[in-house]
């Protein structure tokens, strides 16, 4: 389903709280990245979406050069903070649909984490084939809530309060596991016109959290951001009253992630 594009901006609310509770991206995925595209330092990159620099700095420890894009002005401003320490790293506050690189700047790379999808679907290939050369590469990701077969029973349990707050989206329960989601992407890069699929792999992973930690996760999501105060309150109070029954307090979430590699035709 398209993502709401209107929602992009309430990332930049809970800027300083992203980076803690979202989750790091496999570090297979990055050394996938690079076997895909043969890419190698001191390579050019443009991350589009960089938010406060999460997908950044296992790229910039290899010695890349990135330009990082990112629309929030506090995002942005937390992800020159948190690479201030990698010279070979520059942030510039700018949608990628709106932004032109300097004349004659070239990039071996554009990566996209968790952040293609709100990207403007009618431009965002040819923006970034337009700043590749051919043979250059795309590379998007995501990390998408994961239903592998022993999922946490208590998202079942969860549910039901999203459904009875009308903030369920109707779809089949439980949802599909990992290994039966399409590519999300893949299509798209070939219906393109501008790129083939040189690759794609997927990642699922889990982690453990307190009901704190949890919350934290949950308030950096454009649906529980944008979501009513009382309706919010109401689902965070199920959520501690479920978790307070549980021994330990504590819940697993899965993760998932498909990595789709492009090459410019």
């Amino acid at each position: 389903m398209p993502a709401d594009r209107r929602l992009r901006a309430t990332f930049d609310s809970v800027a300083s709280l992203y980076e803690q509770a979202r989750p790091d991206y496999p570090a297979e995925l990055y050394s996938d990245l690079l076997a895909l595209t043969g890419i190698e330092p001191p390579a050019r990159l443009l991350e589009v979406g960089c938010g406060p620099g999460k997908a950044t700095p296992p790229l910039a420890r290899r010695g890349f050069q990135i330009t990082a894009i990112e629309l929030g002005d506090a995002l942005a401003a937390e992800a020159r903070r948190r690479l201030a320490e990698f010279p070979g790293v520059s942030v510039i506050t700018s949608p990628f649909e709106d932004w032109s690189p300097p004349a004659g700047a070239r990039f071996d790379l554009v990566y996209a984490a968790t952040a293609w999808k709100w990207v403007d679907p009618e431009v965002r290939y040819a923006q970034a084939a337009a700043i590749l050369p051919q043979g250059g590469h795309l590379a998007v990701w995501n990390a998408e809530h994961a239903f592998p077969a022993d999922f946490d029973p208590f998202f079942t349990e969860i549910q039901q309060v999203y459904d009875e707050l009308g903030e369920g989206d109707g779809s089949p329960w439980p949802p599909p596991r990992p290994e039966e989601w399409p590519d999300p992407f893949a299509a798209e890069f070939e219906a393109s016109g501008h790129f083939t699929v040189a690759g794609t792999r997927r990642y699922l992973w889990a982690r453990r959290y307190t009901v704190e930690q949890y919350i934290a996760l949950l308030d950096t999501f454009s649906g529980h951001i944008a979501m009513a105060p009382a309706t919010r309150d109401h689902l965070y109070r199920e959520i501690r009253r479920r978790l307070a029954d549980r021994p330990d307090g504590r819940l697993t979430r899965h993760w998932s992630s498909v990595l789709t590699v492009g090459r410019r035709l």
